[in-house]
């Protein structure tokens, strides 16, 4: 018979047992718990949420659901941090680039600006290795530039025409993976405006000193001339001859002075008087202005607007120079067809661009058309796309070759 005493330890063994294994069930759910929310946390996921309503784990499941909430809530700042510099990033001019680095270059690209996809031409980039269909140069650039290089520069063609950019990089660690920033900029009007400058006090000097030579020999000249011609006829042959050479050193100085005084005019454009118009006004007027000229050649021009009620402001008189030159270069080129399209795109830039089917313009001497005094063209003075060029700087907008090719050759001007 067993005795109370025993009864009683019985009990107090059995509740002692059945406390131990329940401690040690609770430690395991308790761990178990622990150990997913921490693997679910490392994954960066928070789809989860425990149960606060049992009695025995309310006050643990609301501790981790509180850690649940936090850790959500600082993903959410952080999130939004990002949001944040992507958009600040995607507003600048600056191109940045962010390729990974790692033992063998793979050359992959985690993370691009809007500015840079610009800049480059292209709608995604993934790869340096993608910039090898816009230009070897290039794509070489971004593989080879470093912190060391200090500043690269580069040129290249595509649909805008020429563009050179200036490249810079430096390295440093993101997330635990070595990265180069890549930062590029468009500097091909700078190029252009330094190269405009250049050759502007260029001209100055020339014209000052051929001016200065000059005039004095064609007015010389013509007094010798005069007086030969009221002279008695003492030496007829003589003075005949003599009479023929200053004749000719007149003719020759006047079209010397003719000819300085054309290029004269490249460095006197006047300040524009700018004044709010439709573009389609512009185009009826040139076309009215060359209405001749394309006619006799057998040329044909169209006009279309993609975009409705295109304005300018700008010197009207001015600007349609701009297309009469680009017009008459297209008859010279023995085009037939002259096609002029204009549209506002997505930066409220005004885009026309003049296509033409005449003879192409050779691929070497892209670079050259818009220097001053270059021409290919007998009759050529090689002033026309200089001063159109000088005109859009002028109106802060942009002239510039696009292509040019059998098919046709394409000039773009842009009014930002």
């Amino acid at each position: 018979m067993i005795s109370y005493e025993n009864v009683i330890l019985i009990i107090i063994a059995t509740a002692l047992v059945s406390a131990i294994i329940s401690g040690m069930y609770y430690a395991r759910r308790t761990h178990r718990k622990v150990s997913y929310i921490l693997d679910a946390l490392e994954d960066k996921e928070t789809n989860f949420r425990f149960d606060e309503k049992k009695f025995l784990y309310r006050r643990f499941n609301k501790t981790l659901n509180r850690i649940r909430l936090i850790f959500e809530k600082e993903k959410q700042e952080i999130n939004e941090q990002e949001r944040y510099y992507g958009q600040m990033l995607d507003r600048v001019k600056t191109g940045i680039v962010v390729v990974e680095l790692n033992e063998k270059f793979s050359g992959k690209v985690s993370y691009c600006n809007a500015a840079a996809l610009n800049i480059l031409g292209v709608a995604t980039l993934s790869n340096i290795r993608q910039l090898a269909n816009i230009s070897l140069e290039i794509q070489e650039c971004f593989e080879n530039i470093s912190e060391a290089n200090n500043e690269m520069r580069v040129s290249f063609y595509n649909e805008k025409g020429q563009t050179t950019l200036s490249v810079s990089s430096s390295e440093t660690s993101l997330q635990e993976k070595n990265v180069k920033i890549i930062v590029i900029n468009d500097i091909s009007n700078e190029m252009s405006r330094n190269e405009e400058m250049s050759w502007n006090k260029l001209i100055r000097v020339l014209t000052h000193e051929i001016m200065n030579t000059v005039t004095p020999i064609a007015s010389l000249s013509h007094t010798l001339y005069m007086e030969l011609d009221s002279t008695p006829d003492t030496q007829a042959l003589n003075r005949k001859e003599l009479k023929i050479g200053l004749d000719t050193i007149s003719e020759s100085a006047k079209g010397l002075i003719k000819f300085v005084d054309t290029y004269r005019s490249l460095t006197r454009i006047s300040a524009p008087v700018k004044k709010a118009f439709y573009l389609k006004e512009l185009i009826d007027r040139v076309t009215q202005l060359t209405k001749e000229q394309v006619h006799n050649s057998g040329a044909e021009i169209t006009y279309t607007e993609k975009s409705d009620d295109i304005l300018l402001y700008a010197d009207i008189d001015q600007i349609s120079q701009v297309f009469i030159n680009l017009i008459k270069n297209a008859i010279q080129a023995k085009a037939k067809t002259i096609e002029i399209t204009a549209e506002i795109d997505f930066n409220e830039t005004v885009v026309i661009c003049v296509s033409n089917n005449g003879r192409p313009i050779n691929k070497e001497n892209y670079d050259d058309i818009f220097v001053p005094f270059y021409t290919t063209k007998q009759e050529g003075t090689g002033v026309g796309l200089s001063l159109s060029r000088q005109i859009m700087r002028l109106h802060n907008g942009n002239i510039s070759l696009v292509c040019s090719n059998e098919k046709n050759t394409i000039f773009k001007l842009q009014f930002k």
